[in-house]
């Protein structure tokens, strides 16, 4: 195990039930002959490795993502990408890298990406068509302005015990603002095929019984733009009430069915469904995050399969400024004060020019910004030679062209 705070790595690993007494190796040969844990705080140790068969990248930092990432696949090892954050500014790059190389690059299991690629393998396997796929969070619009000072209270939780159980409100603040719904969403849609919505995602209040009528297209009464598509639905109204029975923490696929016989099976096994017009929503309440990431490692380790894996750059996550910033203002990224991340197409992404919100963190803005606003490449003094940037233009030109930076 990697990690620059290896005390703190070894208190986790006591947390999570593992004997003091196994993280004792001196170096990854040790631990791989004795069956014991190496801890270190110097990646390369484990990167430079040719017996190790798999890495899992969870420090959440894009651009050290993207650099361990590509790391290992250059080193012949498989690698399970837990920070999504460094997946949607350039994971089709590093997918492609890695079938070149003969290993496999994966979403992880356990996370919201992942569940929902297999909601839609599941349902394209079948025969169904996929009408929308996603997950279920606590949205409200006034969020959008949320901070690591306010965060608590949006996100429900008493500041104390936040405080007592350890917990960084500069990462719960991005699923708060929107941001991480975002990043997750764009990486669905890479890795299945959906597009976004013109306007990215709605997050409107649903139920777990309500998904199939309200993610529909607007023409049959639901609120979606286009079908095969992604969105988030809130667990709050709009007035700030709870929604009943509410899918806060699942995932779900709407799905659809012109066929007669398909819709009586639909009513005849239980599946919420419109016999009219044939929409049915499957869902399922709860992810574990990381308690069941061994299924990602079982899956590429035993079977070169992927848990869900970008195929194409169908969607990216814009830099939008949460308050008015003036130049000079040096950018904090996700989960920050100064800026959220936003759903967009990845075409107009390219056109326009847009600043990903993973690389929207040390950079100085070069020119005034209105609150709402999208932040362009050309809107910030970037360093050019920034390996995570080069490797996002090296991204977007293989997929399309860098259009408008």
């Amino acid at each position: 195990v990697a990690d620059l705070d290896v005390d703190a790595t070894r208190r986790r690993c006591r947390d999570a039930g593992w004997d003091p007494q196994r993280a004792g190796a001196r170096n990854v040969r040790d631990a791989l002959d004795t069956g014991t844990t190496f801890l270190t705080d110097d990646t390369s140790t484990v990167l430079d490795h040719a017996t190790i068969e798999v890495v899992v990248e969870a420090t959440g930092d894009p651009a050290c993502g993207l650099r361990h990432a590509a790391e290992a696949i250059e080193q012949g090892i498989h690698v399970i990408m837990v920070t999504v954050e460094a997946d949607v500014v350039a994971g089709p790059l590093l997918a492609r890298r890695a079938q070149s190389a003969g290993v496999v690059y994966s979403l992880a299991w356990g996370d919201q990406p992942s569940l929902i690629c297999e909601h839609v393998d599941w349902a394209r396997t079948c025969g169904f068509e996929v009408v929308c796929a996603g997950k279920g969070t606590r949205y409200h619009p006034d969020f959008h302005r949320s901070t690591p000072d306010t965060v608590w209270t949006h996100y429900g939780i008493d500041p104390a015990t936040a405080a007592q159980s350890g917990m960084n409100p500069t990462m719960f603040n991005s699923f708060t603002d929107g941001t991480k719904s975002a990043i997750e969403m764009a990486a669905v849609c890479n890795a299945t095929g959906l597009k976004p919505q013109r306007h990215g995602l709605a997050f409107p209040p649903a139920s777990r019984n309500d998904l199939a009528d309200v993610c529909r297209p607007e023409a049959n009464g639901g609120v979606l733009t286009r079908s095969g598509t992604v969105e988030v639905v809130s667990s709050l109204h709009r007035d700030m009430s709870a929604v009943p029975h509410d899918l806060r923490f699942g995932t779900f696929v709407v799905i659809s069915t012109e066929n007669d016989y398909v819709r009586r099976c639909f009513s005849e096994y239980g599946v919420r469904s419109d016999d009219r017009d044939g929409y049915a929503a499957l869902f399922r309440p709860v992810h574990l995050v990381g308690l069941e990431l061994g299924i990602s490692v079982a899956a590429v380790a035993l079977r070169a399969e992927a848990t869900g894996v970008p195929g194409d750059f169908q969607a990216d996550v814009a830099t939008v400024a949460k308050q008015d910033l003036t130049a000079g203002t040096v950018l904090d990224g996700e989960g920050g004060f100064f800026v959220r991340g936003a759903l967009v197409p990845a075409a107009r992404s390219l056109t326009d020019g847009i600043l990903p919100i993973g690389l929207a963190r040390h950079v100085r803005l070069l020119r005034d910004v209105k609150a709402d606003d999208e932040i362009r490449w050309k809107d910030v003094a970037f360093d050019e030679n920034d390996p995570a940037a080069k490797m996002r233009r090296e991204m977007a030109s293989m997929f399309g062209g860098m259009q408008g930076t």
